[in-house]
């Protein structure tokens, strides 16, 4: 089967959605699959070319037998509302030549990452053109987050945003989500539900798991052994509230006990570092490479998953599957009835979204508790190993991509998709 890949993020080295698209093409390939990507040269979260890239110009890698194709795009310094947009119509528009490139080629199946949504009408056209199946997986509702987070606020785009948005899900043969709530608002959108498929992001759980020993990066750091480590780690973007993790900290400040690692880079970090100048028990680490990342999640013993209010539901927090394996007790600002939470009760503390005092006492609660705090950490752990390993997942997706193929070639309506 020839699958093409077409997505913003491709980045094997790093983590997030850019290492979870690399694994997937990587198994896909050790199947016995032709896979190519589309994509764009290594820049997320720096907002910055890796080095050895360029931004404007076209290039061609072999990773593991993937076949990677980068565009050029623009990248702004800071990514407001209105930079946002067209650094994604940027990425949009460059790739399109590639693309159509492909025809000759003639993939069975194009697999689109949202975001950026601006993909997915070259997208339609090549399938209906040359016969592909189109595939569409969110990450990100990227629309809704965009005006809940009030980086786009005019109500007549939205209205008209919206509109293209609801005609271009029902336009895919499958569309996917990573989350059920994520699968209930793209079925209000408009989407059938025969076309819906269940595609959470997974986990290696032989690589990340509770008996890695993380006491090099706390060593490297001056944390005392017997100290509690609440460590966050992730993108530091609006989406995460990370304002919260200061003001829980500042509440903490007299526990001589908790310690503070936040670990990431993006927009907000250096707001976050500025709140925490003045504490002592705060440790501040740059992205770590995918390699170290079990080495980082061990070193915790309390994992933070701040998120903002207006964005719960419309993204799934791509970390919470590595905080969840590592076999640590979560500690999540989410609302009772979001998919954030009932992932995390029973495997830690939910506390409202802005609520800092809230969060300040949930970190507090599970460093007095260890009996607690192993349990909830044992809890996470069985949920990985359950619900989120990757062979499971992936062999899923291949037997749900091929049928959606099959189907096609018969002229068959799909089934109801599950991985």
């Amino acid at each position: 089967m020839k699958i093409l890949m077409y997505c913003l993020n491709y980045a094997p080295e790093l983590t997030g959605i850019g290492k979870y698209t690399s694994e997937q093409a990587e198994w896909l390939v050790a199947r016995g699959h032709e896979v190519r990507v589309i994509t764009a040269p290594p820049y997320y979260p720096e907002w910055k070319v890796a080095e050895g890239y360029s931004a404007s110009s076209y290039a061609r890698e072999i990773h593991n037998g993937v076949t990677v194709l980068r565009a050029p795009l623009w990248i702004p310094h800071r990514a407001s509302g209105l930079k946002r947009l067209v650094h994604l119509a940027s990425f949009a528009a460059s790739t399109v030549p590639l693309l159509f490139w492909q025809a000759r080629w003639k993939p069975d199946a194009i697999f689109v990452v949202e975001p950026p949504l601006f993909c997915s009408p070259a997208t339609l056209l090549f399938g209906k053109l040359f016969g592909s199946k189109t595939w569409l997986h969110i990450q990100d509702f990227e629309v809704d987050a965009a005006f809940a987070l009030g980086l786009l606020k005019s109500k007549l785009a939205r209205q008209l945003v919206e509109r293209l948005e609801r005609w271009l899900l029902r336009k895919f043969d499958r569309v996917s989500t990573i989350s059920q709530a994520m699968k209930r608002l793209a079925q209000a959108k408009g989407v059938e539900a025969s076309r819906l498929v269940h595609f959470p992001n997974w986990v290696d759980v032989a690589s990340i798991h509770p008996r890695v020993q993380g006491e090099s990066i706390r060593e490297a750091l001056g944390i005392p052994k017997e100290a509690i480590v609440a460590l966050y780690s992730g993108n530091m973007g609006r989406k995460q509230g990370l304002d919260m993790l200061a003001e829980a900290a500042q509440i903490l400040r007299h526990s001589e006990r908790i310690y503070f690692i936040f670990c990431g880079h993006g927009p907000g970090k250096a707001e976050l570092e500025k709140a925490c100048e003045p504490l002592t028990r705060v440790s501040f680490l740059p992205l770590q490479p995918v390699e170290r990342l079990p080495l980082l999640l061990a070193s915790a013993d309390i994992h933070l998953l701040p998120q903002r209010a207006d964005a719960a539901d419309l993204v799934m927090p791509s970390k919470l599957t590595g905080m969840l394996a590592s076999g640590r007790a979560i500690v999540a600002t989410a609302g009772d009835d979001t998919e954030v939470a009932h992932v995390v009760k029973g495997r830690g503390i939910v506390v409202a979204p802005g609520n800092s005092l809230a969060l300040a006492t949930a970190i507090q609660t599970l460093a007095d508790d260890d009996a607690l705090r192993i349990a909830y950490g044992a809890a996470a752990r069985q949920y990985a190993e359950t619900n989120l390993g990757l062979d499971s997942l992936l062999a899923r997706f291949e037997e749900s991509l091929m049928a959606a193929i099959h189907e096609s070639a018969l002229g068959n309506r799909p089934a109801e998709g599950r991985p």
